[in-house]
């Protein structure tokens, strides 16, 4: 295997698990959302689209590289409906990001590729920066339990009982 074709594989590697955060990130916002959980299910949506872009940006150095953009998605989408759950799934995705991310990083650098290599740095920072995200959720519903998702449904409420949209 060359070291592009090296490259192109790890590459797509990232490309399917930022596909499936997305779909996963989307389903999690979705559940939120209809439970009236505002601010969680905002993080969802607003890490999702953050995903989108590092699909974007593997594509991009995909296709530089002369690869193929492999746009299929393995795994499964958890269907968790308990928020608790939900975070603790997400910490775990950008726990493994960041880990084999790091890992990538490593293989493209022995593989002569330094583009690749400060790619994968550039999305294992912001896969931390998620994940610390996430782990402070985790943290807020450990302290305050439930009235912690119960103040973000009240607030949903009382804008949809005043017409004022919520913030």
């Amino acid at each position: 295997m060359s070291k592009r074709e090296k490259s192109i594989e790890l590459l797509n590697r990232a490309v399917n698990d930022e596909l499936l955060a997305v779909h996963q990130y989307m389903y999690f916002h979705f559940r939120c959302d209809d439970m009236g959980y505002d601010l969680v299910s905002n993080l969802f949506k607003r890490i999702a689209i953050q995903e989108m872009m590092h699909v974007e940006q593997l594509a991009e150095r995909i296709l530089f590289l002369k690869g193929e953009v492999e746009m299929k998605v393995e795994g499964e989408v958890q269907k968790l409906t308990e928020v608790k759950q939900m975070l603790e799934q997400a910490v775990r995705m950008e726990t493994q990001s960041v880990d084999d991310y790091n890992c990538w990083a490593n293989e493209c650098a022995a593989h002569a590729d330094s583009v690749s290599k400060k790619l994968f740095e550039t999305l294992t920072a912001e896969e931390e920066v998620h994940q610390d995200q996430f782990e402070t959720e985790l943290d807020n519903l450990g302290k305050f339990g439930d009235h912690y998702l119960a103040l973000q449904s009240i607030e949903r409420s009382k804008s949809v009982a005043t017409g004022t949209p919520a913030e």
